[in-house]
């Protein structure tokens, strides 16, 4: 799939800049697991819906100190949560009933 132009907003840059959508041939989107100290395990993991290179000259540096050019990623999050027994929905000596 060939490159896409288009244009996006970027923090703290008033405006839009130009970009090109840049097709991902490949992500290994893998979980991250976070353990709490209530007991609670959260996992969570993004999911890449597109990436864009930034390619507008207005910009002074578009490039970061090693010459790569900068990119915006669009990404969902996937989260799950597994939490102890005490401190689920009705569980008894739980406060949590609604």
């Amino acid at each position: 799939m060939p490159e896409k132009k288009t244009k996006i907003q970027l923090p703290g840059i008033d405006g839009v800049v130009d970009a090109v959508e840049v097709p991902v041939t490949e992500a290994t989107e893998r979980w991250t697991e976070i353990h709490l100290s209530d007991g609670t395990v959260i996992r969570t993991k993004p999911v890449i819906l597109s990436v864009m290179r930034i390619e507008n000259h207005r910009i002074e540096n578009h490039y970061d100190p090693e010459g790569n050019p900068m990119y915006q990623v669009k990404a969902n999050q996937i989260m799950t949560a597994d939490a102890p027994d005490r401190l689920r929905k009705g569980a008894p000596g739980s406060s949590k009933t609604h």
